[in-house]
């Protein structure tokens, strides 16, 4: 059976975000353009990669061809959740960047997890055989914007201890500092993070 690529050349949004409660969450990236919704899984510290590198690319391609690229942002715009319900169309195994001078966009590659070893000739491309692959253009703009979301959507969840830096839970916490007694619930509010309820701020 041949793969499917879904292609988002102009896409109104592609974001990261979670579902689930700090400390348990489900990282996704999710492309949308009019009601057309692509979501996949993957891994937060893929997400952490991932926005690191378009950052590095932006900065790569304004140093190489005099782009103008948007500096970097400390919050990002769209905190809005992510499009429910979620169908994820697989989980992530490759990740692939690049440039197309041509467009003047970013271009990210998800494949899936496969079996067998993913040649680097799959990756941007449209090679008949493969894993499935979520491909999706962005101007600087969208991937600056990406980037920023992204780090504060990895950088959500668990707050840690004040005194032994250890992820907290909503039930509390065992803290070695205090030889194992349980601190209570005023250190255990989490961060919050893009989207959701009010309350908690929740993707």
């Amino acid at each position: 059976m041949s793969r499917a690529i879904h292609v988002f050349r102009t896409p109104d949004r592609f974001v990261a975000g979670t579902v689930g409660e700090p400390g348990d969450r489900a990282f996704y990236l999710q492309a949308v353009h009019a009601t057309r919704v692509v979501s996949v899984l993957l891994e937060k510290q893929q997400v952490q990669v991932l926005a690191d590198r378009v950052g590095l690319l932006l900065d790569e391609v304004h140093r190489r061809f005099g782009t103008e690229v948007p500096p970097h942002e400390a919050q990002p715009r769209d905190i809005s959740p992510l499009v429910m319900p979620i169908d994820a169309e697989f989980r992530v195994g490759t990740m692939g960047l690049g440039w197309d001078s041509d467009a003047g966009a970013v271009v990210v590659e998800l494949l899936a997890v496969s079996e067998s070893e993913v040649d680097e000739s799959m990756v941007l491309d449209d090679v008949e055989d493969g894993p499935d692959a979520v491909r999706v253009f962005l101007t600087p703009e969208q991937a600056r914007e990406f980037a920023a979301r992204s780090e504060r959507v990895v950088s959500a969840g668990r707050s840690p201890c004040p005194l032994c830096g250890e992820p907290l839970t909503p039930g509390g916490h065992m803290c070695v500092r205090t030889n194992g007694y349980r601190r209570g619930s005023t250190f255990a509010k989490p961060v919050d993070e893009p989207g959701g309820d009010p309350a908690d701020d929740e993707s």
